[in-house]
């Protein structure tokens, strides 16, 4: 039973045909036109249209963007991508004449690592995904916790720091805004600009420019071994394993899967994570640590669980 998965970004959509076993038997892509909800879906029906030629697939799962309600159909917002309570699934089951299924990319991503990648021994499951900002994806008992209204896992909206540093969100001290990649980037280039001398190597790297700094840069001096940028990704993770603590006190879950690009560096994030979350765990001496691991499935995890959803 074949099933396609689509993943709708900010500037790319990918899709492929999912088979039973989580496996990509052929996938395209497509430019995402972001301000223009009609165009999106065409954008989404052309590349449906074009695997359907091959393959005979039961349905369509979208992994979204966005805050995508409990009836998975809707997407009632999306900050970068032109969806204000938008009927996502009903439009494209128009266009496609295929029955469709809309969950956050962050919940497809989630369950592709449930059902295929890094945790498909657990029974609980949280997902993170350290990137630009910060994801989540709850699985409890086998199921995809998705809340009364459908924005359960968003976990990059916890407070960390009341009164904290200004988040997109509109509130002050959320967990992403100590734990992502602009908190990552933010912190290099203060440290930068104000003559830190374990930037330096970091600032010649970027040119001797601050502005060109960034995630991909960082993460790879420190894998070089710089200590400056094995600093900076320490500090990510130990507020990482900080924030995931207290989520732990409520969840419980038998394994934490981190992706996103920060994850690239490994254990240069996750050891620090780990010696956090093991400081600030409740009742840690009387309870298994949960390990930290690698996500598995990479930048196939949106089509794939997004497909397996669906199905």
């Amino acid at each position: 039973m074949l099933s396609i998965g689509v993943d709708i970004g900010g500037t790319k959509i990918a899709a492929g045909v999912v088979d039973e076993s989580g496996e990509i038997i052929t996938a395209t892509t497509r430019s995402t036109p972001a301000t223009d909800a009609a165009l999106i879906e065409a954008a989404v029906a052309d590349a449906v249209a074009e695997l359907q030629k091959d393959h005979a697939v039961v349905g369509v799962g979208v992994g979204a963007a966005g805050f995508v309600g409990a009836d998975r159909r809707t997407v009632n917002f999306a900050a970068n991508l032109a969806w204000r309570q938008h009927p996502l699934a009903e439009e494209l089951e128009r266009l496609t004449g295929l029955p469709v299924v809309v969950e956050n990319d962050a919940n497809a991503a989630g369950w592709a690592e449930y059902r295929f990648g890094a945790a498909t021994e657990a029974a609980h499951m949280l997902m993170v995904t350290v990137g630009t900002g910060l994801g989540g994806a709850i699985v409890l008992d086998g199921q995809l916790v998705r809340g009364s209204a459908g924005f359960a896992g968003e976990i990059a909206h916890v407070t960390a720091v009341p009164d904290g540093q200004w988040c997109g969100c509109g509130r002050r001290g959320c967990l992403e805004q100590y734990t992502a990649g602009t908190a990552l980037v933010r912190t290099a280039k203060r440290r930068a600009g104000a003559g830190d001398a374990l930037m330096s190597p970091l600032l010649q790297a970027a040119g001797g420019d601050k502005r060109e700094i960034d995630g991909p840069l960082i993460t790879r001096l420190a894998q070089q071994g710089d200590p400056g940028s094995q600093e900076l990704i320490a500090e990510i993770g130990t507020w990482l394993g900080t924030g995931l603590a207290s989520i732990a006190s409520l969840l419980d879950p038998d394994v934490f899967v981190v992706g996103g690009g920060v994850a690239a560096a490994g254990d240069l994030l996750l050891e620090p994570a780990r010696a956090a979350y093991a400081k600030n765990l409740t009742a840690r001496s009387h309870r298994p640590l949960a390990p930290f691991v690698v996500a598995g499935m990479g930048n196939r995890a949106g089509i794939v669980g997004a497909a397996d959803l669906a199905r």
